[in-house]
C-alpha cells in the first residue's frame, strides 16, 4: 500500500529542489550578464576591432560545446560560466562600438536592450506561471536551425539585406523558443543543474540582443 505521507513529502522536497534550481539559475545569470556589461564596457574602452566579435564568439562556443559540461557540476564551473559570458560580452562590445558610432547608434542600442529584456521577461514569465510543457518545441527548433545555419553560409556569398532581416528574425523566434523550453525544463523539474540552466538561457537572451541590432541596423538604414 502507498504511503501518503512519503508521496507528499517527495512532492514537497521535488519543488523545493525545483525552486533551489530556478533561483540559483537566476541569479547566476543576474551575475553573468552584469559581468558581460562590464566587460563590453572595457572593450568600448579600449576600442577593440570588429573581428574581436567573432573571435570572442569562437572561443566561447569552443568553451561552452566542450569544457563547461565538464565542469558544471563543481565549482569550476562557476569560474567556466563567468569567463564564457565575459568573452561574450568583450566580443560584442565591438560591435556596439560601431553602432554608437552611427547617427541614430545610441536609440539603436537602446531598443535592442529594452526590445531583448522585453522579451525575456515576458516569455520567462509566461513559462513560470502557466509551467505548461514545451518539450514538444525541441524538435522544431533544431529544424529551424538547421534551416538557419544553412541560410546564414549562403548569405555570406549572397549578401542579401532582405535575407539578413530573415535570418535575425528567424533567430529571435527559435531564441524566443529556447527560453520557453528551457524555462519549462527548470519549472518542471527536469533541469537540475543551474549552471547548464544559466549558459542556455544566458545565449538565447544574447542572441536576440545582437539579432534586434541587426534588424534596427537595416530598417534604419546603418
Amino acid at each position: 500500500m502507498a504511503n501518503p505521507g512519503f508521496t507528499v513529502a517527495r512532492t514537497a522536497q521535488s519543488a523545493i529542489s525545483t525552486n533551489k534550481v530556478l533561483k540559483n539559475t537566476y541569479l547566476l545569470l543576474a551575475a553573468t550578464l552584469g559581468f558581460s556589461a562590464i566587460t563590453a564596457m572595457l572593450s568600448l574602452a579600449l576600442a577593440v576591432p570588429p573581428w574581436a566579435y567573432m573571435a570572442s564568439v569562437i572561443v566561447a562556443m569552443v568553451l561552452g560545446i566542450f569544457v563547461l559540461p565538464r565542469t558544471a557540476n563543481s565549482s569550476a564551473g562557476i569560474g567556466m560560466i563567468f569567463l564564457i559570458t565575459g568573452l561574450l560580452g568583450f566580443g560584442l562590445g565591438a560591435i556596439l562600438s560601431m553602432y554608437l558610432a552611427l547617427p541614430h547608434g545610441p536609440q539603436t542600442v537602446g531598443l535592442a536592450f529594452g526590445g531583448t529584456a522585453t522579451i525575456f521577461l515576458g516569455l520567462s514569465g509566461y513559462a513560470l506561471t502557466s509551467k505548461r510543457d514545451f518539450s514538444f518545441m525541441g524538435g522544431f527548433i533544431f529544424a529551424g536551425m538547421m534551416v538557419v545555419m544553412i541560410a546564414i553560409v549562403a548569405n555570406i556569398f549572397l549578401q542579401i539585406p532582405a535575407l539578413s532581416l530573415a535570418i535575425s528574425s528567424a533567430i529571435i523566434l527559435l531564441m524566443s523558443g529556447f527560453i520557453l523550453f528551457d524555462t519549462g525544463r527548470i519549472a518542471r523539474g527536469e533541469e537540475t543543474n543551474y549552471i547548464m540552466a544559466t549558459y542556455g538561457i544566458y545565449l538565447s537572451i544574447f542572441n536576440i540582443f545582437v539579432s534586434l541590432l541587426q534588424i534596427l541596423g537595416i530598417m534604419g538604414d546603418d
